[in-house]
């Protein structure tokens, strides 16, 4: 099977679709409490913003670095939310730096053509903040909605590393049992387990079992 023929195979298909376990947030869905958030990619696009002179987003940073270490301490204490006062008060916060960053950014005025006035990096930044507000401070509602994705990232890395090196998986079945294996090994590393003892057992007929949600 070529490269261009497994890009449209039964497994990428699943990944665009969000059935792969990647935990990446399907593009398109609605927001939920088990929305995975990219953090990771709009703190580095508030930093870039940082360093061409918007001290908004220098101060919506250091707030989502603030709430991230709130949560941390409030699930140090055992506690499996945050008081409702005080994500109330983050939230407010979140809202009033994105007034002001749109305030520093005000929408072009209309050219006449075709189409929207195109905003610029920091108001298409500031458009999806707003938009997407919920998805953003989700791991701020939901403790087991980790901080960033790069969890997800790594999990459907080295899928990506066998594309790139042998060009193409073979046949359906052996990608299907690529991932099958990728994802036992990264399961197992997740709750703690041996790796190599496991695939030892598992070898033998005998695998441990992960425990299951």
């Amino acid at each position: 099977m070529g490269a261009k023929r497994w890009r449209k195979s039964e497994y990428c298909r699943d990944l665009r679709a969000g059935r792969c376990t990647t935990g990446c947030r399907p593009i398109g869905s609605t927001d939920s409490a088990r929305t995975r958030s990219a953090i990771s990619s709009r703190l580095r696009r508030l930093f870039v913003e940082e360093q061409l002179g918007q001290p908004w987003a220098k101060e919506l940073k250091e707030l989502l670095l603030e709430i991230k270490q709130g949560v941390s301490d409030a699930r140090g204490q055992g506690q499996e939310r945050l008081p409702a006062e005080v994500k109330r008060e983050f939230a407010g916060r979140y809202d009033a730096l994105l007034e002001i960053g749109f305030k520093a950014n005000p929408p072009p005025k209309p050219t006449g053509k075709a189409g929207r006035p195109k905003l610029g990096k920091a108001g298409n930044l500031l458009e999806r903040l707003r938009a997407h507000k919920g998805a953003t401070l989700a791991f701020m509602e939901d403790f087991s909605v980790p901080f960033d994705n790069n969890q997800a990232e790594r999990d459907i890395r080295m899928v990506k590393v066998r594309q790139k090196i042998s060009g193409c998986f073979r046949t359906i079945t052996g990608a299907a049992r690529f991932c099958r294996i990728r994802g036992y090994i990264s399961t197992l590393r997740k709750q703690g387990m041996p790796v190599l003892a496991a695939l030892g057992s598992a070898i033998v007929g005998n695998p441990p079992m992960p425990a299951t949600a």
